[in-house]
């Protein structure tokens, strides 16, 4: 095996020194995800800035069988980039260009390291954006973004990053450069393009995307109605579905975070407030203000306390502030806090919110709620501090009672937030032991030696001991 300061020497003849990340107390900002509940530390950490840096990076790791892991810019909730034990992270964070974009046939091609809202920032005044908006769009990457599939807000009408990802060039586990897609909408043959996102970094490293630009609509109205009963709430979301209207957005907000967004950025919501939605509809000027009234009447006829159109582009602007500096608001309220993201049925919402706080009532955690009502994506937040043992024990058992509820009334585990580390021993309640071993034969097709991100999504003997294992030693 080769020794550290060999493999240092030999990673910094690949992308050079200067790129080249070893230190342990600069190690440590690499140690997690914002899933902190488990960290690890890699034994070194290089920064590319091509593909074949990348693909230099993981022939070498080949070549000394260390397993290696791709990071981006750290945003996500379920240790997908976890550095395995004695490996390398393959941070892409320096590969952030738009490489072109063309608007005669709407796409751009972007380096892994972009950052989301970047390429919608580019293209804006060209009248047109990048759909896919994870409330971490002013910090994640739109690789990181493939590796989870990721969502957002403007989910509901517009779709996830499959959605828009028409191509990708990526390095395989060997070290060869691969080109999946391409500028066709539907091209012949099989959606290997489709296999590869949502992957969650286990069947390669992508270094480049092709994605979908989408035309800005003509106009967009955005609303915020809060409600007394989260209940009449629910039944509102399922009430604007059920008139045939698609908002571009519907989200929702608990007490607790309304709360919690008011102390931080004054935004005016009434006191006491049990629960906040925030709709939004976009598309042609001509009709848009009916589907606003038809929406404002059912917030009416559900008992909603107060109304709020955004009257100017800065005061919809202000709405969507305090949807998105929720994450950032209950920062004020713990030290440390879990974001679990099960999808139930829309129509389930009022009974799993419930039963959500009796989990949380149960275990002595105090458990806030902010989430893509319009497909039932739930965020419940679990606040605790992570010194505390004892707390970490409870809040463990707390989520995975919370991601089996979701299961037991006919949803999933995941929505956008990935498996990872953090849920792999709970895809037994989705998946039997054939169709596990059937999606780990089509990733081993990619993966043969298992080292490209080993230990993640699926329950395998190893990883569920060592999981359990840390988990145990987090409890004493």
């Amino acid at each position: 095996m080769i020794s550290r300061d060999d493999l240092i020497r030999a990673l910094s003849g690949v992308v050079g020194p200067s790129a080249v990340i070893s230190s342990p107390d600069e190690l440590r900002v690499y140690e997690c995800d914002a899933y902190t509940i488990e960290k690890a530390t890699p034994v070194a950490v290089v920064l590319p800035e091509s593909t074949q840096q990348v693909a230099g990076v993981v022939r070498l790791c080949n070549a000394h069988r260390l397993p290696f892991v791709p990071r981006g810019a750290g945003t996500g909730l379920s240790g997908g980039c976890l550095p395995p034990q004695g490996g390398v992270t393959i941070s892409l964070s320096r590969m952030n260009r738009i490489l072109d974009v063309d608007l005669e046939n709407r796409t751009a091609r972007v380096e892994a390291g972009l950052v989301n809202l970047w390429l919608t920032n580019e293209v804006a005044h060209l009248g047109y954006h990048y759909a896919p908006d994870p409330s971490s769009q002013g910090a994640c990457t739109i690789g990181g973004n493939v590796a989870e599939n990721s969502g957002g807000p403007h989910t509901l009408k517009y779709g996830v990053t499959t959605n828009h990802v028409l191509g990708l060039r990526m390095v395989l586990p060997d070290g060869e450069v691969l080109d999946l897609g391409g500028a066709a909408f539907d091209p012949p043959g099989y959606d290997l393009r489709g296999v590869v996102i949502g992957s969650e970094g286990t069947m390669g490293i992508v270094t480049e995307v092709l994605v979908r630009l989408t035309r800005t609509p003509q106009t967009c109205r955005t609303a915020l109605a809060i409600f007394d009963r989260v209940e009449d709430a629910s039944q509102t979301v399922s009430d604007i579905i059920g008139r045939g209207i698609v908002p571009a957005a519907l989200e929702m907000m608990d007490r607790m975070i309304i709360s919690a967004v008011e102390e931080a950025y004054h935004f005016g919501f009434p006191a006491g407030s049990e629960a906040a939605l925030i709709v939004e509809l976009d598309g042609l000027t001509a009709g848009i203000d009916r589907s606003v009234e038809q929406v404002v009447e059912i917030f009416r006829q559900n008992s909603a306390r107060s109304v709020r159109l955004a009257q100017t582009e800065d005061e919809r602007k202000l709405l969507w502030a305090s949807r998105k500096g929720a994450f950032g608001a209950i920062g004020r309220l713990s030290p440390s806090y879990v974001t679990q993201d099960g999808v139930v049925p829309r129509t389930r919402l009022p009974e799993v919110l419930s039963r959500i706080a009796e989990i949380g009532a149960r275990h002595g955690l105090a458990i806030a709620n902010v989430f893509h009502a319009g497909d039932g994506n739930l965020h419940p937040i679990i606040l605790f501090d992570e010194r505390d043992r004892e707390q970490l024990s409870r809040v463990i058992r707390a989520s995975e009672e919370v991601l089996k509820l979701c299961v037991e009334v006919g949803g999933t585990i995941t929505g956008e937030h990935g498996i990872g580390v953090e849920k792999m021993n709970l895809m037994p309640l989705l998946f039997n032991p054939e169709d596990l071993a059937l999606m780990q034969r089509v990733r081993d097709v990619f993966n043969r030696d298992g080292l490209c991100n080993p230990g993640k999504v699926f329950p395998t003997s190893k990883s569920c001991v060592e999981l359990q294992a840390t988990r145990r030693a987090a409890a004493c």
